[in-house]
């Protein structure tokens, strides 16, 4: 083939890696068909050969002989006389192969053909891309950080695809620079201006399950099965795991011999506690083990409004609510309850609930006590002023003014 654009145009498809060579072929070859058409009204007598390999094509014009003054059509015949000058022993009936020169068809159409393979190269590109990724969401992948944005991450798979990771979807302190290697879940796969972007996440719940799998064989194999995770990423995560085995401790088995298996997760989520607990249908020791590290005393359940009123001794409650309430936070999202945490004492002695000082204390400053685990009147006085600055986020004038009101309460009793 003597067209230099052509030549071009096949050792920049030749290398490919998201397209199979038999679709690639089926393009190159229906793109020359249509030029033989427009020139020969037909493309039936054509044979279009093509190497991808080697950057070249082939088309050959078959033709059968028939007598001189009998053709009929040129495009699927061809008169003995001239079939003589092309082989000088041919016979009526018998068929001539002749090799077309891209040239034939023009320079505007060669120019046509490259533009159109470019396209079609490109369309067929996305698709690949976009049904490769599209049939990995929930898998990890691992990618090469190519450039940092402010607001996401572009990185590159091993085959040269561009994947995104938004700043939503990274742990509060992944810190990347070009050059990294990071593991992420595919989250998703859109199309945006007509091109293929694959979202990827470290936040995802899907992203723990799947390291989970890969660290636990008894999860891989579904001996063991994640019944459901939830996470505040990079601080805290619960799971809810569940054996078809009787012999086989769930949470025995993912935490691993002195948590070999759980502290390769927790260093890829940068340090996140992960708490992994026995799923159960009784909801109330689900619920239970959900507010794991603290203690229960007794659970009360409001089924009809999915509600538990949960009662703890005085020095459990902190460790129920959990830094700025986030592991309450977390057994609510995890058991599907609303769960409030109550001071369960032995002396049966006057208290208030806070929410009834809702006429003199402001609602948001109700609900910050409450967070940190004092629901009435003298939880919050049995701290110290010092405490509860510490603890909740409130100025030190406000709690000293809302310890003066619990107070006159009480002497007014």
């Amino acid at each position: 083939m003597n067209s230099l654009e052509l030549v071009e145009s096949f050792s920049e498809f030749k290398d490919v890696k998201n397209i199979d060579r038999p679709t690639l072929m089926k393009v190159l070859e229906d793109i020359f068909r249509s030029v033989i058409r427009k020139k020969y009204e037909t493309d039936e007598n054509f044979d279009v050969i093509v190497n991808t390999e080697k950057g070249d094509l082939e088309i050959w014009h078959r033709r059968e002989i028939v007598p001189d003054g009998e053709v009929e059509n040129p495009a699927t015949q061809i008169a003995l006389s001239e079939a003589l000058l092309q082989e000088p022993d041919f016979q009526v009936g018998e068929e001539t192969y002749e090799a077309v020169s891209i040239e034939s068809f023009g320079r505007r159409a060669i120019l046509t053909i490259r533009q159109t393979l470019v396209q079609k190269i490109l369309e067929l590109e996305k698709d690949e891309i976009f049904k490769k990724y599209n049939d990995r969401v929930g898998d990890i992948v691992t990618g090469e950080v190519y450039q940092v944005w402010k607001k996401e991450v572009l990185l590159l798979d091993d085959d040269g695809n561009e994947l995104i990771l938004p700043k939503g979807e990274m742990i509060p302190s992944d810190i990347y620079k070009k050059g990294d290697t990071l593991r992420a879940v595919v989250k998703s796969v859109e199309f945006r201006n007509n091109s293929p972007l694959v979202i990827m996440s470290r936040t995802s719940p899907l992203f723990l399950a799947k390291l989970l799998e890969q660290e636990v064989p008894e999860v891989f194999d579904g001996i063991i099965v994640i019944r459901k995770i939830v996470r505040a990423p990079g601080e805290r995560a619960k799971v809810a795991v569940e054996s078809y085995d009787d012999r086989i401790d769930p949470v025995g088995a993912c935490v691993g011999m002195k948590g070999s298996r759980i502290h390769g997760i927790v260093r890829e989520l940068r340090n996140e506690n992960i708490d992994i607990i026995n799923f159960t249908n009784n909801n109330s020791l689900l619920i239970q083990r959900a507010l794991s590290p603290a203690r229960i005393n007794s659970i009360e359940l409001y089924n009809d409004v999915m509600k538990a009123a949960v009662f703890l001794a005085p020095d459990q409650v902190s460790l129920a609510i959990g830094k700025g309430g986030l592991n309450i936070k977390l057994a609510c999202q995890l058991t599907g309850y609303d769960i409030d945490v109550f001071r369960d004492t032995d002396e049966e002695e006057y208290d208030v609930d806070l929410d009834e000082f809702a006429d003199e204390i402001e609602g948001w400053i109700i609900d910050e006590l409450k967070s940190i685990g004092c629901d009435t009147a003298k939880s919050v006085l049995e701290l110290s002023v010092d405490d509860l600055v510490r603890r909740a986020d409130l100025e030190e004038e406000t709690i000293r003014e809302v310890i003066k009101i619990l107070k006159e309460e009480f002497e007014e009793d």
